[in-house]
């Protein structure tokens, strides 16, 4: 799997949008707030965990492909590699996972139709 991969996957879920917001990074949102950063094209940016060391899990499983994401990493977002160490498998469930969390700290009007979490 590759990002591009990535990128088509999260563009599947239920109400998802791509957009550029900095111009040179792209991210995945749910209604109006993101639940994946793509645009380096190495890694994603998800969130993994409600809580910093819940998040530490994928830290402590694969300590070479996943980081804490700068800045909003102590709120459970982890970078992490792909086409590396983690099985796509994994990928695809803390996609889920994170489209998941997005979702249900959206107000109701905002979540997409489809959703069944």
């Amino acid at each position: 799997m590759d990002c591009a991969d990535l990128l088509a996957y999260c563009l599947g879920k239920p109400g998802a949008w791509q957009d550029d917001p900095w111009g040179d990074s792209t991210v995945v949102k749910v209604g109006p707030k993101i639940f994946a950063f793509v645009g380096d094209g190495t890694s994603v940016g998800l969130k993994c965990g409600a809580t910093r060391d819940e998040a530490d899990e994928w830290l402590a499983r694969f300590p070479a492909d996943a980081s804490v994401m700068a800045y909003i990493g102590r709120s459970g977002w982890n970078s992490l590699r792909v086409g590396g160490a983690i099985p796509d498998e994994d990928l695809l469930e803390a996609v889920d996972d994170s489209y998941a969390a997005v979702v249900r700290k959206l107000p109701r009007r905002d979540r997409p139709e489809g959703w069944d979490r």
